[in-house]
């Protein structure tokens, strides 16, 4: 066996570039920007209007005027109109360009309207007051995303404002996900006493989903001959290929000696860690990468966020710092091997405590539901003692 940390670097030296393709803006979210992309304008593009109410001239309310003749109307989206007169005001909307020859705006709560005329009904007052100076956010030709940044709805947002209705991102691989194994039935049938519905594929290809990345889904009996059959196929028609079960030592485990037979290099086999020892990882031609977790669900489930998930992201440029909680409540676990512990995490004055949820091992998939992520627990160490910093793994933002 192998500690998680050198099978983490095994894995994340097997991570190569995915390549790049250009999707429609709507198409980009949970993608990842593969170019850098600076502002074609000003942020904003002209001094805006913040507040509706009156724009005038600073000077002319600092020489002791009050009362103001309204000339007209600046509306949002129109061009800007100019001031005739130093004693006129122009009515101005939220958004609108500033009117030529004023450099205030006030607030129509603090004046009052009547006759066509306005009155100032405050005594103190900033030139540049309510107005969003253009070019005070971004400056035209500044850096707004850079290459490898993960596109949330902020960043759409600035795509859209910059006008970029295609963007270039990450070609994710093709990915399949295989289950395998006699006593698990699709999610549509009703199972016999000694069966259970499949769920590793499920949670996997929904995992999978929240990076925007599409998974097909295989079942393969335990039969060696239909195994390496089917994998043959499966191989040649992905980039990547993420198995659960049958990689243990069981007499009908076949999977690690079916993808040996298809010419996959084994890079490890087993990993000093509770759950998920049974973990198998390897190469295939054409720098293909075979992820082969433990069938129990927890332990597939751990596997993916704990080695799948960076392996995935760094291949698309995105070296992520680990992120670490405090232990809430002292935990003992004296095997010799990295115990990942299912935790809740909660913000307790800025700090992040993680609390033990007590499972029934790694074929209690129920649990998941009431932690949201792992903490990882040192193999060189026995006793956990509450408020001691650890690495965390997230799998429930």
């Amino acid at each position: 066996m192998i500690s998680v940390q050198e099978a983490s670097n095994i894995i994340m030296k097997a991570a190569r570039p995915l390549g790049t393709i250009t999707v429609p803006l709507a198409e980009a979210t949970g993608k990842i920007l593969q170019e850098s992309l600076a502002a074609d304008q000003d942020f904003p593009p002209f001094d805006r209007v913040m507040m509706d109410g009156i724009a005038l001239n600073m000077e002319a309310w600092q020489n002791g005027r009050r009362v103001f003749k309204i000339q007209g109307m600046q509306t949002a989206g129109a061009p800007p109109l100019t001031l005739e007169s130093s004693t006129n005001c122009l009515e101005v909307m939220t958004g609108a360009m500033l009117p030529q020859g004023t450099d205030v705006v006030v607030r129509y709560e603090d004046i009052s309207v009547e006759d066509g005329t306005a009155r100032v009904n405050i005594e103190e007052l900033e030139g540049w007051k309510n107005i969003h100076k253009k070019g005070t956010d971004k400056q035209k030709g500044e850096v707004l995303l850079a290459k490898g940044t993960p596109i949330s709805p902020a960043e759409i947002a600035v795509l859209a404002t910059v006008g970029r209705s295609m963007v270039k991102v990450s070609k994710w691989p093709r990915v399949a996900i295989i289950s395998t194994g006699d006593e698990l039935v699709d999610v549509s049938e009703i199972p016999e006493p000694y069966q259970i519905r499949r769920s590793n594929s499920y949670a996997l290809q929904s995992a999978l989903h929240e990076w925007g990345v599409a998974a097909k889904m295989h079942h393969l009996p335990d039969d060696k001959d239909q195994m390496l059959e089917a994998l043959r196929q499966i191989l040649e028609d992905n980039d990547c290929i993420i198995m659960s079960g049958g990689v243990s030592k069981g007499k009908r485990d076949y999977v690690p000696e079916a993808l040996d037979q298809l010419g996959v290099q084994q890079l490890f086999h087993r990993v000093k860690q509770r759950p998920g020892k049974p973990f198998w990882f390897g190469t295939a031609p054409g720098e293909k990468a075979v992820f082969a977790f433990p069938g129990n669900p927890v332990s597939a489930f751990m596997c993916f966020y704990r080695y799948f998930r960076p392996w995935l992201l760094l291949s698309a440029g995105i070296s992520q710092d680990r992120q670490f909680a405090v232990l809430g409540k002292d935990f003992e676990f004296f095997p010799d091997l990295t115990y990942f512990l299912q935790v809740k995490v909660k913000n307790q004055d800025g700090r992040l405590t993680a609390d033990p949820v007590a499972g029934r091992g790694s074929g209690d998939l129920a649990n998941l539901l009431q932690a949201d992520a792992f903490l990882e627990l040192p193999a060189e160490q026995e006793i956990f003692r509450a408020g001691e910093p650890y690495p965390l793994v997230v799998y429930r933002a």
